[in-house]
């Protein structure tokens, strides 16, 4: 059994303003994206500055489609019984999922306004998506949230709020498959030309392939507990249609031209 870190969720505190590792890891994520896509802006035609406002809309879509996310599909109660919970931020409560459809609604209004193809654009930012997955799952841990089940393996980890035997560190199981592992994928995949939305399908399908297989092993929400069959999580069912967009986006990118970007890069000034 390993000792699970004592490690204080609040990363800096001055008098009474406190700021959480959770958030410090968005931020980070942010500007580690900004600093990747600034690397590769040229292919899509974009400016360093064009990579800055597009990290902007991004970033607007994960907080507020990720909170609206989180009440419609974990905190439905929570929202009928007091409506105004939306907007308790601090209250905690973000979905991955929800926030993803934030992000596509914001990308779709970028590609509007800048004239790009919805699934160039998509392509183009799927690679750094990882970055902030791997981020907040490693401030979910720091946080005590997202608990495994019972494990007798030698990692196993007693969580502070739970106790009892060990558990799962199933925040870090996401954060090396959703972070990790499939940057180095979609990263490589997406370092040479290729056939558009062919990158935007291997991360719908391999996100939904990792988070599937991880919440075997992580503890349901407690609020919903099993939807089905004793095993069936929201986190299994929300990631189902993922997979299957994801398959159908790479038949499909079967189909579709390379992307292929400008004839050289452009030297700086």
């Amino acid at each position: 059994m390993l000792t699970y870190p004592n490690i204080d969720p609040v990363a800096i505190a001055l008098g009474p303003i406190k700021v959480h590792w959770y958030g410090l890891m968005y931020v980070i994520s942010f500007i580690v994206a900004w600093w990747l896509g600034r690397r590769r802006a040229w292919r899509v035609g974009l400016s360093n500055d064009d990579i800055g406002d597009l990290i902007f809309y991004v970033a607007l879509g994960v907080v507020l489609g990720g909170r609206a996310g989180y009440a419609l599909f974990y905190g439905t109660e929570q929202l009928l019984a007091n409506p105004l919970w939306l907007f308790m931020i601090w209250d905690g409560g973000m979905s991955f999922h929800g926030g993803l459809i934030g992000v596509l609604i914001a990308v779709w209004l970028f590609a509007r306004r800048r004239r790009l193809g919805f699934f160039q654009l998509t392509d183009f930012i799927a690679p750094m998506v990882p970055v902030g997955l791997g981020a907040g799952r490693i401030g979910n841990f720091i946080n005590h949230e997202l608990p495994g089940r019972v494990t007798e393996l030698p990692w196993g980890m007693v969580f502070p709020q739970l106790g009892g035997p060990p558990r799962h560190p199933s925040s870090l199981y996401e954060a090396l498959l959703e972070g990790l592992v499939l940057f180095v994928i979609l990263w490589w995949v997406s370092s040479r030309p290729r056939r558009r939305g062919l990158v935007s399908g291997l991360f719908l399908l391999l996100y939904g392939v990792f988070r599937f297989g991880v919440e075997f092993v992580r503890l349901p929400d407690p609020q919903l507990g099993f939807i089905a069959f004793d095993w069936l999580t929201m986190g299994m069912l929300l990631t189902l249609p993922m997979m299957i967009a994801g398959i159908a986006l790479i038949v499909w990118s079967r189909r579709q031209s390379v992307d292929y970007p400008p004839a050289s890069e452009p030297q700086p000034a």
